[in-house]
């Protein structure tokens, strides 16, 4: 372990990392606390702090602490945070995570049963069930009733008690089908899961929340193993999850809970925030702790977010519930922008654009993401990215280890451990690789083909990253990819990244581009209660606060090209769209970063550079730009560096790339010092 990786010193060394409201989080270590945490606020660094201080100080055995949060990769984050901090031990798990490991140690002791095989999609289940009661089984009617199956489970509505249920919260109907319809096919769909001995993701809570109520033993040796639970994205909660929460509690009050009601955008899975609003009243003695100190995002996005939920609720929506009002901490940046686009191609092609300029100014492609409504909306920017050259990835979709593809590699990984030595690692797992169809160059299609080299390149970068983390042998990296795997830790993307506004909940880039922002997109045309028109708003403010730096926000007045141009910006943006336009404009169109003005001599200089890094990516098989950016290139022509110390004061030149083209660079520019009618002049004063 290196002395920065090292544990704090001291318990208060823990604290000493935290701004006050943070520090009031991790000191309030016994009872219930109820943390409201705005976008941004270092909610993650707070609960960790305060667990890892709980351990130092003896309150916590780090064995009795469970800490709960909704998605594998923020369960994975937390535990290695919880490492870091020296707090050993801890379980962090998502709600199903923790219910399925009780499920597998309970059942066959108790029950004498083995777990049902979890099923990876409902649809087959729901198909056959609904041919089973005379339902339509088209793929968008199989989609509906999954969800609305889904919807009942996480209420714990069964199938006898749907058709009142639904009723009383005017579901209405679904296809076409009446409640009693509903009734039915849910009734046939539990049937097809018994008759194959399965369930479904829902079922792991409500089996778990069976297993505890029915067997009171169960419930006791959970409760004695943990004493202390932590929440996290509180706002999510629904009520089967509140459910088995309350059995894991018992009587006690030993509950951390963190959450934010402007991020509530979940409500149509049976999420709902209610039970962090209330939470003070459930719980008297609890102190609501408020972190509002934006660490992530400049002022300027900052400022717009706070607007959009400050304003005034349009006709038909919900009024908000009370909002955090974030407080930048950042120093100020550029100037948020919007654009207006004649159709959705040239939208594409505009934001494909600004994206090469600021990959060009030294933004790393996967620090810029491209955020929309729908999935659907994603083929117009893939074809626009990849004409650009950029690279990019659709995030959503299977989950990364459920993937053919990824399947498939892994199971040749192990094979391959079984049978060879420890030499030239990195060589047959390329070989391996390269067997399920990865290349060191993505391909030029998009769609399936551009999705399955997006997971071979990222298993590449894994099995890189293992090795780097000192794993010296095939077994040892099999076995790195085996511990993600069980945790569903899926690596991150090297591209630009495309995703839903759902999608992108809990992550954040340097750049982000919000497209589509036309009303009957955002809000989407689906959304006709004053509730879910609220929601929506919830989603643009979740899709705003994700940006750190650069925000960008684009309609496109038609569809297709020559078609007519009727949309509207957002009524969520409306007025900010007014502002930045000014009184019939059309919007700005993001400013490129502006080059610095070279001599003719330096200028051939850039030149020479380009054709060595052209050279050098056609080599490595790697587009040009992820060699050195033109932005740097002219910063080396400016300056002329000598040596590799004056090399690495240049920007765009870390570690990695000087040790790999730090010699090369250096002997472009002093052979271009040598070629006839070269002068050399001052240098720059940068």
């Amino acid at each position: 372990m290196s002395s920065d990786d090292a544990p704090p010193a001291s318990a208060e060394a823990i604290l000493d990392a935290l701004d006050p409201e943070q520090r009031q989080v991790a000191s309030a270590l016994l009872g219930p606390v109820c943390v409201l945490a705005g976008a941004g606020t270092g909610k993650t660094r707070a609960i960790t702090h305060r667990i890892a201080y709980g351990v130092r100080t003896n309150t916590y055995d780090p064995s009795s602490v469970l800490a709960i949060t909704f998605t594998t990769r923020a369960a994975g984050e937390m535990r290695s945070r919880l490492r870091t901090l020296g707090a050993h031990g801890v379980q962090a798990r998502t709600f199903h995570s923790a219910a399925l490991r009780q499920l597998t140690h309970f059942l066959p002791k108790l029950a004498g049963t083995a777990v049902p095989r979890l099923i990876e999609h409902k649809a087959p289940a729901i198909a056959q069930a609904a041919k089973r009661v005379g339902l339509e089984v088209d793929r968008a009617a199989v989609r509906d009733y999954a969800a609305e199956i889904e919807w009942a489970k996480v209420q714990m509505w069964t199938p006898e008690d749907y058709q009142a249920q639904a009723t009383s919260a005017g579901r209405g109907e679904v296809c076409g089908s009446d409640p009693t319809a509903i009734a039915r096919l849910m009734r046939a769909y539990e049937l097809v899961l018994s008759e194959s001995q399965s369930m479904d993701f829902e079922d792991v809570l409500l089996a778990a929340c069976g297993l505890l109520g029915e067997y009171p033993q169960a419930a006791e040796e959970v409760r004695r193993r943990y004493r202390f639970f932590t929440v996290d994205e509180y706002q999510d909660v629904s009520p089967v999850q509140q459910h088995l929460l309350d059995l894991w509690l018992g009587e006690r009050e030993e509950l951390c809970v963190v959450g934010d009601p402007s991020q509530t955008i979940y409500s149509f899975t049976g999420a709902t925030s209610r039970h962090l609003l209330e939470f003070a009243t459930a719980h008297p003695t609890a102190p609501v702790i408020r972190l509002v100190r934006d660490y992530r995002s400049t002022p300027q996005v900052v400022g717009l977010a706070n607007a959009v939920l400050r304003a005034r609720p349009t006709r038909g929506e919900e009024p908000p519930a009370p909002a955090l009002d974030l407080v930048a901490q950042r120093h100020p940046g550029p100037e948020v922008t919007y654009q207006t686009h004649a159709d959705d191609g040239a939208e594409a092609a505009g934001i494909a654009r600004l994206a090469s300029a600021l990959v060009a100014s030294g933004v790393d492609p996967s620090g810029i993401a491209v955020l929309y409504r729908t999935n659907s909306q994603s083929e117009p920017f893939e074809y626009a990215l990849a004409e650009a050259g950029l690279p990019y990835q659709v995030r959503g979709g299977a989950r990364f280890f459920s993937r053919p593809e990824v399947r498939q590699v892994i199971a040749l990984l192990k094979t391959e451990a079984r049978t060879v030595g420890d030499s030239d690692m990195l060589d047959r797992a390329h070989s391996v690789l390269e067997v399920a169809g990865w290349s060191t160059v993505p391909p030029a299609g998009r769609g399936a083909v551009r999705e399955k080299w997006e997971s071979l390149d990222a298993l590449e970068r894994l099995i890189r990253g293992a090795i780097s983390q000192g794993a010296e042998s095939l077994a040892q990296i099999v076995a790195v990819i085996s511990d993600r795997q069980a945790h569903e830790h899926a690596p991150e993307g090297a591209g630009i990244t495309l995703a839903s506004l759902h999608a992108a909940k809990g992550l954040e880039w340097d750049a982000v581009f919000l497209a589509g922002l036309a009303d009957g997109l955002l809000p989407i045309s689906l959304a006709v209660t004053p509730m879910e028109i609220a929601e929506e708003r919830r989603l643009l403010y979740v899709g705003i606060t994700r940006a750190r730096e650069h925000l960008n926000l684009s309609f496109a007045a038609a569809r297709t090209a020559g078609g007519s141009a009727g949309r509207k910006p957002s009524r969520f943006l409306a007025p900010f769209w007014g502002a930045a336009t000014g009184a019939g404009g059309r919007a700005p169109v993001a400013a490129v970063p502006k080059a610095e003005e070279l001599s003719t001599e330096q200028t051939q200089l850039v030149e020479a550079l380009r054709a060595w890094r052209k050279e050098e990516a056609s080599r490595l098989g790697r587009p040009a730009f992820t060699i050195v950016t033109d932005v740097t290139l002219r910063a080396i022509a400016s300056r002329r560096p000598t040596t590799l110390r004056e090399l690495a004061a240049i920007p765009g030149i870390g570690p990695v790339k000087m040790n790999r083209y730090g010699p090369a660079l250096l002997m472009e520019v002093a052979q271009h010092a040598k070629r006839p009618g070269h002068h050399e002049g001052p240098k720059s004063a940068d």
